[in-house]
């Protein structure tokens, strides 16, 4: 057993502990409190309040003389916009001083920044392909123009940084769960987008599968999955099944770039949006203006003017399920999370001598989502029912059972499952679901109607 301290050497002992505990704390960045996290499989505020990212891809590292094309993004309704970027391995870099001043842009629109580092697409394949680590390299590089930017900045490490080599391929959850750790301890408390294989459509399935292992490597679990969906999902069924593996896992995903049309097939855009609106799911268009190499129909508005719109620019923009419909603007600038009105009390539906009625009620609420019931009551001899409504503003629909339900937009169409079609006059069957929500859950009005 040692001598015991003398009491003047341990008060010098004691302030020597607190002066190395203060600088060390001064020396590594708090995780931020303000910025965005994932919860529950959804990407949230640091309140807690959703955000369903809706936005276009900008390719500003091949024309940064077009700045104000964040100002004219956010006037068509988007609430986000993907800055293209480059780390100088096959671009020109785009420095600190230059990513600061695309940061204050985008706060100055309103817009939520995903910035990504395109050098890395395609490697494996595509020669003069940057790694992964030469992206990670060049992140250190800027981390003055985006630290202390956590609520307005989400970090999509590379852009489609695999090609279709499946020997590189089989490195995509090792090189993606060092990248987010090398980012992490350099003190990057951002949220963290990372893109699949096979030029990001992940057709192997390599993301889909290998997602949870790098989701449970960040040491902060705030790793959002990004999937592009080009000509690999012409089929509605392939768009629906990828996107439900994942929120089926309660992993976070959003669709980081997709198209009206593309050179390997006719993605199905309208089932893109369609069911990240269901699922509430972020979707992110490529892109505003300026491609070229045959996929100038990608292009959104001509020559970078947004009075110009193309046919692709009108969808994604002014159609169904599209930004200006569906695009809430982030919490940080005043957008969603704020108090709804109040459910009303009880069912709602039509008059009790109607073939069937329908009542809807709430079964239970947590963040960013609820269950409701729906309880359908013959009012005459029964074989087959529909229930119709229409969504309120925030919500989405998730998980169902005992029904078949569909939406278009807004409006949702539920039918009875087959077993529990028949019901005699008075008899009661009831469905339900699990929904998306940005503020309280609401109860909306019912139709219900005979046959299926």
């Amino acid at each position: 057993m040692p001598p015991p301290t003398p009491p003047r050497l341990l008060a010098v002992l004691s302030a020597v502990l607190v002066l190395v505990a203060a600088l060390v704390v001064h020396a590594l960045p708090a995780r931020a409190d303000a910025g965005f996290r994932v919860e529950d499989g959804r990407l949230v505020d640091a309140a807690g309040n959703d955000f369903v990212i809706r936005g276009v891809s900008h390719a500003h590292t091949w024309y940064p003389q077009e700045a104000g094309s964040l100002a004219d993004i956010k006037s068509l309704g988007a609430n986000a916009v993907r800055v293209v970027l480059s780390s100088g391995d096959r671009w020109t870099e785009n420095d600190a001083g230059d990513v600061a001043d695309v940061v204050d842009r985008c706060v100055a629109n309103r817009l939520i920044c995903v910035l990504e580092v395109h050098d890395t697409t395609g490697y494996g394949e595509q020669a003069g392909a940057a790694t992964l680590d030469q992206a990670v390299d060049y992140w250190l590089r800027v981390r003055d123009a985006v630290e202390g930017r956590e609520e307005h900045v989400l970090v999509n490490i590379g852009n489609e940084p695999f090609g279709n080599d499946e020997a590189a391929n089989e490195h995509w959850a090792g090189d993606t769960s060092r990248a987010i750790d090398r980012l992490r301890d350099a003190g990057f408390d951002h949220t963290l987008v990372v893109d699949a294989p096979n030029w990001g459509q992940d057709w192997r399935g390599t993301m889909r599968r290998e997602a949870q292992g790098v989701f449970d490597s960040d040491p902060h679990a705030n790793t959002v999955f990004s999937v592009h969906m080009y000509g690999v999902y012409e089929q509605e069924s392939t768009v629906v099944d990828y996107m439900e593996s994942f929120v089926d896992a309660g992993l976070p995903l959003i669709v980081g770039e997709f198209g009206h049309d593309h050179s390997d097939g006719d993605p199905d855009e309208a089932a893109v949006m369609e069911h990240a609106q269901r699922l509430g799911l972020g979707y992110v268009g490529w892109s505003w203006s300026g491609n070229s190499g045959g996929v100038e129909y990608l292009d959104m508005v001509e020559d970078f003017d947004a009075t110009r719109l193309t046919p692709w620019g009108e969808r994604i923009f002014h159609g169904p399920d599209g930004i200006a419909e569906t695009a809430v603007e982030a919490p940080v600038y005043g957008g969603g999370g704020g108090p709804t009105d109040p459910p009303t009390d009880g069912p709602t539906g039509p008059p009790a001598d109607a073939d069937c009625t329908a009542a809807y009620a709430v079964v239970r609420e947590w963040q960013g989502g609820f269950q409701a019931e729906v309880a359908v009551t013959a009012g005459a001899d029964l074989d087959g029912w529909t229930v119709r409504w229409s969504l309120p503003a925030g919500e989405g629909i998730a998980q169902v059972w005992n029904a078949a339900v569909s939406t278009s937009g807004s409006r949702v169409t539920a039918v009875d499952a087959g077993y529990n079609a028949v019901l005699p006059e008075g008899a009661t069957t009831a469905f339900g679901f699990t929904g998306t929500r940005q503020g309280p859950a609401e109860v909306p009005g019912l139709a219900c109607d005979a046959g299926s």
